[in-house]
């Protein structure tokens, strides 16, 4: 005989909580279920705390030695490879992935300070560590042995290929994709390869994304998304349009036959006053808003193009919330992340750090900081987190510091500088391949002369560590702003 069912009148009649009573072998089919559903759940919760607990005491040890910011991540994923997953899947304000090829640190710390600066509570991976397990290195400092993280919202620089990694445990609500440009050919390949992992991302991003619209390999990403997901750009204003090979490398362009689309009434866009300051307006004739004028602690249109693009995104994330005055204001109080353009005083007398890790941040590098005529030195390394192929150094012009000439290379790759440099008729004073001697003689044969060192990261890194010692900086990761 078949079940009977309720007829649809008297569905109202019966209360919601009544239920009717199951066959005795069902009901031991449910109990079992539910009982095997309890006892995964408390394994997961042990295997979190667990993993937790063991990356926080990694994250202790590595504190006291001075380094290794990705390890404690590694322990703690290695125990729980769910544990991204937990921590951020659920944040109310949502999680925003930062990416693309150049400025990813510095526009994360501009987007996190705009957000602060309007009430949100922020999680961010502060130290620079753009990997998954640096994520979860800078979460294991937040959260407690349960998982929980106290915050509104997460922003995350990533790395374009680990922001896949990332979107694989965790949907980003969110993603702001900056530019594209050759960087590190052993891991990346070439620029169409890059520009496919940020669409990638974008395709896997649940609300809403921000693009650049100055560059085609961005910018052709938008009819590629779905039509549920809010799309905003951000770009150059009309008025500086004729600066736009500052930013990107034109030679991978050449062949494009892209065309973007005249700005809208929502685009965001640059607009600068001098060299120093600037305003973000709100659609070609700044109809719809503006912020400004700005003026940053950090030189140049880099700069400024990055604060561009955290206002887009911090437009997008605040609605009606955002405040044009209250963002203006928490711009110019960012200071330079780690070694980018970081100026450090010397007994009286300033160096300036600048990191380089391709043609199109070399050539914004020479471009911004170049023309000021300091002492020079060059540190290029060609370990993992630098790129093993330093080919790409030939696709830059130095032509810049040939008047002044450089007074020091150094690094693995100190010969190789040096003779590139040559070939652009750049005098080398010397050649040190050893980052701490070259530092001390540098900053010894440049006694009150104003300094720059232009660096690759990991170089960037030996330097800084040791300057921090000397002049009791800030500790990685642990900087103002």
């Amino acid at each position: 005989m078949p079940a009977m069912s309720m007829p649809n009148w008297m569905e109202p009649l019966v209360p919601d909580r009544v239920r009717m009573p199951r066959p005795a072998a069902l009901r031991g089919q449910s109990v079992a279920g539910d009982r095997r559903s309890t006892f995964a759940a408390g394994l997961r919760a042990v295997r979190t705390s667990a993993a937790i607990a063991a990356g926080k005491a990694a994250r202790a040890a590595a504190k006291r030695r001075g380094g290794g910011s990705a390890l404690p991540g590694l322990v703690a994923e290695r125990m729980d490879p769910g544990i991204l997953g937990h921590a951020l899947g659920s944040l109310p304000g949502g999680n925003v992935v930062v990416t693309g090829t150049n400025g990813k640190t510095t526009t994360t710390r501009m987007l996190v300070a705009l957000l602060r600066a309007h009430g949100r509570t922020v999680f961010t991976n502060p130290t620079g560590s753009n990997f998954t397990r640096g994520v979860i290195s800078a979460l294991l400092g937040e959260i407690g042995v349960r998982g929980r993280l106290s915050a509104d919202t997460a922003v995350l620089e990533l790395d374009e290929a680990h922001a896949l990694k990332f979107a694989a445990a965790v949907t980003p609500t969110h993603a702001l994709l900056l530019n594209v440009a050759r960087d590190q050919l052993d891991r990346f390949a070439e620029i169409d390869h890059t520009a496919g992992l940020l669409a990638d991302l974008a395709a896997r991003t649940s609300t809403g994304v921000v693009l650049n619209r100055d560059d085609s390999f961005v910018a052709r990403i938008e009819g590629t998304l779905a039509d549920s997901v809010r799309i905003g750009r951000f770009g150059l204003d009309a008025s500086i349009a004729d600066r736009l090979g500052e930013l990107q490398e034109q030679d991978t362009r050449a062949d494009d036959d892209f065309v973007v689309s005249p700005p809208d009434a929502d685009d965001v866009l640059l607009r600068p006053r001098d060299e120093r300051r600037f305003d973000i307006v709100v659609g070609p004739d700044g109809s719809g808003g503006l912020v400004g004028p700005v003026e940053l602690k950090q030189r140049g249109l880099a700069a400024m193009i990055n604060a561009t693009a955290a206002t887009a995104m911090a437009r997008q994330l605040l609605g009606a919330t955002f405040d044009a005055g209250v963002a203006a204001t928490a711009l110019a109080g960012v200071t330079a992340p780690f070694g980018r353009g970081e100026v450090i005083d010397i007994d009286g007398t300033p160096l300036e750090l600048v990191l380089v890790k391709n043609p199109a941040g070399f050539t914004v590098a020479l471009s911004t900081y170049g023309t000021t005529p300091v002492a020079t030195m060059i540190a290029i390394n060609d370990n993992y987190a630098d790129g093993r192929d330093v080919s790409w150094l030939y696709d830059v012009s130095f032509e810049s510091l040939r008047s002044a000439g450089v007074a020091l290379t150094s690094g693995v790759r100190a010969y190789d500088m040096a003779l590139r440099l040559q070939y652009d008729d750049v005098p080398v004073a010397a050649v040190e391949p050893d980052l701490g001697a070259a530092l001390d003689r540098f900053l010894a044969g440049h006694v009150g002369v104003p300094t720059r060192i232009f660096c690759t990261y990991t170089a960037m890194m030996t330097l800084r560590r040791i300057l921090a010692a000397r002049y009791d900086l800030p500790a990685f990761g642990e900087e103002g702003g």
